[in-house]
């Protein structure tokens, strides 16, 4: 069974561009990611280099990605799972 869509991208050249455009634009974005990413490993080269631990900075990272009230209700279920397991 083949698919309508791919027929209209096969018989049209104006289609097929689009495709390419999209499939060219992703591929940037790709090469941009993995810069970025490397200049990152970079940044937590240099901390770590600097006396400061890189797994407590991707953690603070996190945390602030989160609003407040999403914060305190996973410290409370933290801090409640602790006392369970005798942790606290």
């Amino acid at each position: 069974m083949s698919n309508p869509g791919m027929a209209d991208v096969a018989d049209s050249g104006i289609a097929a561009e689009e495709l390419k455009q999209f499939i060219e634009r992703i591929e940037r974005l790709e090469e941009e990611i993995v810069g970025l990413n490397a200049d990152k490993k970079e940044v937590y080269a240099e901390a770590k280099g600097r006396g400061f631990d890189v797994k407590t900075i991707k953690h603070v990272i996190a945390l602030r990605r989160k609003d407040f009230a999403e914060r305190q209700e996973e410290e409370a279920i933290l801090e409640l799972y602790l006392q369970a397991l005798g942790m606290a």
